[in-house]
């Protein structure tokens, strides 16, 4: 048991101030001080994650810019070595990968189409064209006659005998042949009181 050094009074265990006299107790151990634990480390899981994201986005923004670049250099390269020849209406484009001519000479259409255009037949500029790509040509030409769609159509048909045809209910035809890689196809359609049609030939060089 403990007594008050003041007075010798007896205390009771853990008291701090006498009961008796009112000084305070002398002896008392005190409170353990508790010890703080350190901080834990700041997570590297955030900062990890971010500098994966910046450098997904850096590889993306540099796969953009070496791809802009590439198409910029091959466009310079073509356009360098690509030449335009225009004499009157015809007018021709030679590139590194083959040539595209515009003509409205129906002599010269006729004989690039390698078939007979229909007689009276008036050639149109637009969407006439001839296009060499390898050995690949292709001649593209539009036509208009005052004659009705049944004689134009009638007219191809004697010419390609074993030519695939097909016709709709809107008096429109189509006659398609083609033997070793070479095709022709002819559309026609009415236009106003007579018809529109279009000779599509592809052709492949030996």
């Amino acid at each position: 048991m403990a007594f008050c050094n003041s007075c010798g009074a007896p205390l009771n265990e853990g008291t701090k101030f006498c009961n008796k006299c009112g000084n305070a107790v002398t002896g008392v151990p005190a409170a353990t001080a508790q010890p703080i634990a350190p901080a834990p480390p700041p997570s590297k899981g955030s900062s990890s994650t971010l500098k994966i994201v910046l450098i997904i986005v850096g590889v993306i923004v540099l796969i953009g810019f070496l791809g802009v670049a590439t198409i910029g250099i091959i466009g310079y390269r073509i356009a360098k070595n690509s030449h335009v020849n225009q004499k009157g209406d015809n007018v021709k484009v030679e590139t590194p990968f083959g040539s595209m001519e515009t003509s409205t000479d129906p002599d010269k259409t006729a004989e690039e189409l390698g078939i007979d255009i229909y007689p009276g037949a008036q050639v149109q500029k637009a969407g006439t064209a001839s296009v060499t790509f390898g050995s690949i040509h292709t001649v593209t030409a539009n036509f208009e006659s005052s004659d009705s769609v049944d004689r134009v159509c009638d007219f191809y048909k004697q010419k390609f005998p074993s030519a695939q045809v097909a016709s709709s209910d809107q008096a429109r035809c189509s006659i398609i042949s083609g033997d070793k890689g070479n095709s022709t196809t002819i559309t026609v359609q009415p236009s106003g009181d007579g018809s529109r049609f279009s000779i599509v030939t592809l052709t492949k060089k030996s």
